[in-house]
């Protein structure tokens, strides 16, 4: 293990043991397995963007998710569960134009929230108000773990008391561009793209928002503030559309299973570790490094180039498989 100075918070951590993948217990049924709900798709025109829902739900099954629900615009729920027809569909409702309608949106996940272990928000969903009115909805409830990705990220960015309204337990996955405007907006100075600043942005941004990071990359870091960690898995081949949707519900498939929250404080507090399960930060690490890894096997026989985020699914039973 080597550790690095972390700046902002604590040592990085580069090459240490990975946290351990629980075992799935053999009279487990689909319900044991957790439920995994991705929020996402976009209708309205000029833009149709269906495949980032779709690879996040494949994406979580493949992991071991027991259920997957996409929920999407409603006219699009057939092509999604067309694209995944493992998952079932929650139709999200529209105008007549095709955007999202916020308070029957609200009013639909108000219902179905407490039946999902996880919710991965944001693959190919679109900007605009009524976008940021669901992101606002979902964040301050405590309940449902979140994956916040592309879009959502985008989402969070306008919001004007993004620290205050902040209160779900989740995982931020942004790439530098979306790094840039979630900072700005926290009132973060760091460089998301300089090698010796990487560490120290995820931390801050977790920091400051209460959540674990994920900033994506080369060597990507992983932080919930107080412990960092750099992975080493992975390679360019992941430099192709819908792989970032894969992590996406790698990670939620991992949270949905396998995250416990901590119980009790001090030194009565009771780790989700002895609950027998993971913390959201453990989920993370392994997640990118399960996502890396995948992008790795297939490099290995194919090369750098021409991968496609539907490939990363077939490699991932095998990863955990091994894992475990």
């Amino acid at each position: 293990m080597t550790r690095l100075p972390g700046g902002f918070g604590e040592a990085v951590l580069m090459s240490e043991e990975l946290p351990r993948l629980p075992e799935r217990p053999a009279d487990g049924h689909k319900g044991t397995f957790g439920t995994v709900c991705v929020l996402g798709g976009q209708v309205a025109p000029p833009r149709v963007m269906l495949g980032g829902p779709a690879f996040s739900a494949l994406a979580a099954l493949r992991c071991g998710t027991g259920l997957a629900v996409l929920a999407v615009p409603e006219p699009m729920m057939l092509p999604a569960l067309n694209a995944a027809p493992s998952a079932t569909g929650l139709a999200l409702p529209v105008d007549g134009r095709g955007d999202l309608c916020p308070s029957e949106v609200a009013e639909l996940l108000d219902r179905y929230l407490p039946e999902f272990d996880c919710l991965a928000l944001g693959p190919g969903m679109g900007d605009g108000i009524a976008q940021q009115q669901v992101v606002v909805r979902l964040i301050a409830q405590d309940q449902v773990p979140l994956v916040i990705d592309a879009d959502a990220l985008n989402a969070l960015a306008c919001l004007p008391d993004l620290q205050r309204d902040f209160r779900a337990p989740a995982v931020l996955t942004p790439h530098p561009g979306e790094y840039r405007r979630l900072a700005s907006s926290a009132g973060i100075d760091a460089d998301p793209t300089e090698p010796a600043q990487r560490a120290d942005a995820a931390t801050q941004l977790a920091s400051r928002l209460g959540c674990v990071v994920v900033l994506k990359g080369a060597s990507t870091v992983v932080s919930d503030g107080i412990d960092t960690h750099v992975n080493e898995t992975g390679n360019v081949a992941l430099a192709t559309a819908g792989s970032g949707d894969v992590l996406t519900g790698i990670i939620a498939s991992l949270a949905g299973q396998f995250f416990k929250p901590s119980m009790g404080a001090g030194s009565r507090q009771i780790t989700p570790q002895q609950q027998g399960g993971l913390s959201l930060l453990d989920c993370a690490r392994l997640g990118v490094h399960i996502h890396g890894l995948a992008a790795d096997r297939w490099a290995a026989r194919h090369g750098h180039a021409g991968l496609l985020a539907a490939d990363l699914l077939d490699e991932l039973p095998d990863i955990l498989r091994d894992l475990r």
